[in-house]
């Protein structure tokens, strides 16, 4: 059994089905009935509806698991906590391999989500777990492309003149299945994956621009701006915690690049990384589909 948490999330919904292909049973772990009933169309036989943060969800998840891959839930305020928890119930499960979706450069400690995602890493060494820990960077996402589409204005919320690598998450996913269909030979590594390309917001510009064959606006948008595009009109005191992660994601990029190497990614996909004009590409194919 390999148990998936965040299942219904950005990586889960390709993850899930490329592991079902390859013949493996899969414990889907979701938050929602809704989220459960998606999976179960799509063929998985197991999906754990619940917060993993409330006490005995993260044994009933991983219980007679064979692997786990785990997927913290993004800018949740009790993401330390539920990595905790997942390595410490399958450690007393015995679960012989666990995969930990974390982040690039966790080191980077006034990033709140990489401060996190550091600390469950040092959880996860010092556990005695089989483990393999991938780190991306920022991922080419096809909701950031919908204003491209619809409006033909490309938004990024931190500074358009700071490079940034960025890796497509169908090469994320590839690689992910990768490591779980081959434990032994994936074990106690770190991976960093990194897309080929470092790119400003003008270079996203230029290149959106150049695959659609018109002119793209590029607009930078302030910390609270992408605060407001985020949450919207919810209740921001119930959202302090998500709050800071967006506004720590702001001031970095806007202080510094954030950049990696491609080479690891490369090498795990035996093929260059995707590139960010073949992924506008691919989305504006779906685009037009739908």
């Amino acid at each position: 059994m390999h148990v998936v948490t965040s299942a219904h999330g950005n990586q889960g919904k390709l993850l899930v089905p490329r592991l079902l292909t390859a013949g493996l049973a899969v414990r889907a772990c979701v938050r929602t009935e809704a989220s459960a009933n998606s999976l179960r169309a799509a063929g998985v036989a197991e999906v754990v509806v619940g917060d993993l943060g409330e006490p005995g969800m993260a044994e009933r998840a991983v219980a007679g698991a064979a692997a786990v891959y785990h997927i913290g839930p993004t800018a949740d305020p009790r993401e330390r906590e539920i990595g905790f928890a997942m390595i410490d119930a399958a450690r007393a499960h015995r679960v012989e391999h666990f995969v930990f979706s974390s982040v690039l450069h966790a080191i980077i400690t006034d990033l709140v989500q990489h401060e996190i995602k550091r600390d469950v890493e040092e959880h996860l060494i010092g556990s005695g777990l089989e483990f393999t820990i991938l780190q991306p960077t920022n991922y080419m996402l096809p909701l950031r492309m919908r204003p491209v589409f619809s409006e033909g204005v490309y938004r990024l919320p931190w500074s358009i003149e700071r490079r940034q690598s960025l890796v497509d998450i169908g090469d994320v996913v590839e690689v992910a299945a990768t490591v779980l269909l081959d434990p032994r030979r994936h074990a106690g590594a770190t991976y960093e994956l990194v897309g080929a390309e470092r790119l400003t917001g003008h270079d996203l510009q230029r290149i959106i621009s150049d695959v659609l064959g018109r002119p793209i606006g590029l607009i930078e948008i302030d910390a609270e701006s992408y605060l407001d595009a985020w949450f919207g009109d919810r209740d921001r005191s119930q959202l302090q915690h998500q709050a800071r992660v967006l506004r720590a994601l702001s001031a970095r990029y806007t202080s510094h690049d954030f950049v990696g190497n491609p080479n690891v990614l490369t090498w795990l996909l035996g093929r260059p990384p995707t590139s960010f004009a073949a992924f506008v590409e691919t989305q504006a194919c779906i685009f037009k589909k739908e």
